[in-house]
């Protein structure tokens, strides 16, 4: 018997009835696109993915996954996020990086302190004996300035070698810079007689400025603004030179103080032929000489010595024939020729020796004058 509802012909064979029967009705209106088939990719999970009650059923699509018309790939749980904090690790390791090599670069050193104060020590020495006089040329002959070469000639360089931190060239260039502040310093005439003080001036560096032009137009002897232990100076109002060409002998040697700083240490004895400024009353020979012993500390760094200057340490001056009374700190005053020791040091200072002199215990020394050497070492040209 038909039931209402079923086909005229009665239910195909093979067709099951009830709610499991097949309507292909109530499906015409579901259409699979060829994009959804594509996407539609069957995976197989593996046993271990398949095992535990926690394991995740959906993998989640990573943030780095692209998508595209067709489909999209997917990843593992969490690699985008691991990925993204690689990516911030990365950047900031980098930026360390960059801080760190930009203020420890051992080509660009961390800038220093200022030059320090010039400390310097002047001593006269006054003379054992009667000052001798007579021509420049004489008076050298007889004195152990006899082989000392003249002028620029006696500051010889020693051998350069490159230190630690400072290159065989930046230790040629201190070296230079050196010789060029013993020069001008102790040797050009406008210097010596008081007429100029810039050929000295723009050799220092400009820390030490106010020092220095305190020092030229204030001179005391507290150790910090005396004239001469910048420069060698004589008192124009009664010295002058009566030779041009100075005798002169010493050593200069450096070392590295610390990895920004190089040292130069320079020791020179200059011997000046000197006159009264007014010739009233003295022969024409009646010249006499002067000597001067120079033990100064020079630093460099490298900004220094791209600029071609100096800073002065330390300056200890031993001069004379000097009378003990006199100050030298604006200007050296020497005894002339047939002057007598008026005043007796305490102890016997010879500028000619070679190394360390002996150092004068007080304010004030003794000229010890040795004979002159018999055989000649090195004799000025």
């Amino acid at each position: 018997m038909a039931v209402p509802g079923d086909p005229p012909n009665g239910t195909p064979e093979n067709i099951g009835g009830g709610d499991d029967e097949f309507r292909p009705d109530e499906y015409r209106s579901i259409v699979f696109d060829e994009d959804f088939v594509r996407a539609a990719r069957i995976q197989e999970y593996s046993a271990q993915e398949r095992m535990g009650e926690h394991a995740r059923a959906v993998r989640s699509r990573s943030i780095w996954s692209g998508a595209g018309s067709g489909g999209s790939r997917t990843a593992s749980p969490g690699r985008g996020a691991r990925q993204g904090m690689l990516l911030v690790l990365l950047i900031a390791t980098a930026f360390a990086v960059a801080v760190y090599m930009g203020l420890r670069n051992p080509y660009v050193p961390v800038p220093g302190g200022g030059a320090e104060p010039l400390a310097s020590t002047v001593v006269p020495l006054a003379p054992a004996a009667v000052v001798p006089g007579g021509k420049p040329a004489e008076l050298y002959a007889k004195s152990p300035a006899a082989q000392y070469r003249v002028g620029a000639a006696g500051i010889t360089m020693p051998a350069v070698r490159r230190t630690r931190h400072f290159t065989d060239g930046q230790v040629g260039a201190a070296l230079s810079i050196a010789k060029d502040y013993l020069v001008q310093s102790s040797l050009d005439p406008d210097v010596l007689s008081g007429a100029a003080t810039r050929p000295v001036r723009v050799l220092l560096d400009p820390d030490q400025l106010a020092q220095f032009d305190r020092s030229m137009t204030s001179p005391s002897g507290d150790g910090r603004y005396a004239a001469t232990g910048w420069l060698v100076r004589f008192d124009p109002a009664t010295t002058v030179l009566a030779d041009s060409r100075v005798r002169v002998s010493g050593t200069l040697g450096y070392e590295e103080v610390a990895p920004d700083v190089l040292q130069l240490t320079t020791d020179h004895t200059f011997v000046y032929a000197v006159r009264p400024a007014s010739a009233t009353g003295v022969a024409a020979d009646g010249a006499s000489l002067f000597t001067v012993r120079r033990e100064l500390r020079l630093r460099f760094d490298r900004e220094d010595l791209t600029a071609r200057r100096a800073e002065l340490a330390s300056a200890y001056v031993m001069a004379g024939p000097q009378d003990c009374s006199a100050d030298p700190a604006a200007g050296f005053r020497p005894l002339t020729a047939g002057t007598g020791p008026t005043t007796v040091g305490p102890a016997a200072s010879d500028p000619y020796a070679s190394g360390h002199p002996r150092r004068a215990a007080g304010l004030c020394g003794v000229l010890a004058t040795p004979p002159p050497e018999t055989e000649p070492v090195s004799p000025a040209p």
